[in-house]
């Protein structure tokens, strides 16, 4: 098995939601949100940027979709709302990202 103090020197899965902002204020039925996204991030994490802008690190690559994937599970869990209440409305396969909120 594993040496149980492993995870001494990196962070815990459940500590990570911890380290995420609370962008419950942004859930609106019908708003749209500007998103800067950096896949092949270090880690996965959230910023607030310039202009309300949101930046969102993700450590997925962006193929097939799945960097897309990422930015919207993680974004879902820091607004506190189901990943499928969120759509990706502009930009699928740019850094520069539009998500509606339905």
């Amino acid at each position: 098995m594993g040496d149980p103090g492993l995870w001494m020197d990196r962070e815990k899965p459940q500590d990570m939601a911890r380290d995420l902002p609370d962008l419950s204020h942004l859930v609106v039925e019908g708003r749209e949100i500007s998103l800067r996204v950096t896949p092949k991030a270090a880690r996965d994490r959230i910023e607030m940027g310039e202009g309300g802008t949101v930046r969102v690190h993700v450590t997925a690559i962006p193929d097939k979709g799945a960097a897309n994937a990422a930015v919207l599970k993680l974004l879902a869990k820091a607004m506190g709302v189901p990943k499928s209440r969120l759509e990706i409305v502009r930009g699928a396969t740019s850094r520069d990202k539009v998500v509606r909120v339905g």
